[in-house]
């Protein structure tokens, strides 16, 4: 009988730590999709060195687009940063920390209203979050990113 209530406890806990990780992770992949994902952050001599490095290529490309096309280097290279203000004027403007943290707590409110978490779940995720844990509201992402825990400025 001993044997009987251990395993029990132990199969219970398991389930416990299998529904905690499970209801922990849907949100994060979740929120991962909606463009709330993150890679670590640079050291500042690696961005430096990345922004040497980009700003190489970009003068190399625009030399032989230059050579191709029978025209000065320096045209091209106005024609190239013409576009490239044109469509950085286009994105839509990045939501700012507060409306993603408050687009998180919505979500997670949502989620334990319908009872795919419990409030216990959602504050951990949030914790964690807020912790630099998961990525979320104030972690920049995407390639070549600046990341940190939330509330922290970009580099």
């Amino acid at each position: 009988m001993n044997r009987t209530i251990r395993k029990k406890h132990l199969l219970a806990g398991l389930a416990t730590a299998g529904v905690l990780g499970v209801g922990i992770a849907a949100p994060t992949m979740a929120f991962a999709a909606d463009g709330g994902g993150s890679t670590p952050s640079a050291s500042a001599t690696e961005n430096g060195d990345r922004q040497q490095q980009r700003a190489d290529r970009q003068a190399e490309f625009a030399d032989a687009l230059a050579k191709e096309l029978g025209v000065s280097t320096d045209k091209v290279t106005a024609a190239l940063e013409k576009v490239r203000e044109q469509q950085k004027a286009d994105r839509p403007e990045r939501p700012s920390t507060e409306d993603q943290q408050a687009r998180l707590k919505e979500r997670l409110d949502q989620a334990v209203k319908d009872g795919k978490l419990t409030q216990e779940q959602a504050d951990a995720i949030t914790k964690a979050v807020e912790a630099g844990v998961f990525p979320g509201p104030g972690m920049r992402g995407g390639h070549g990113g600046h990341g940190g825990p939330a509330g922290t400025p970009g580099k």
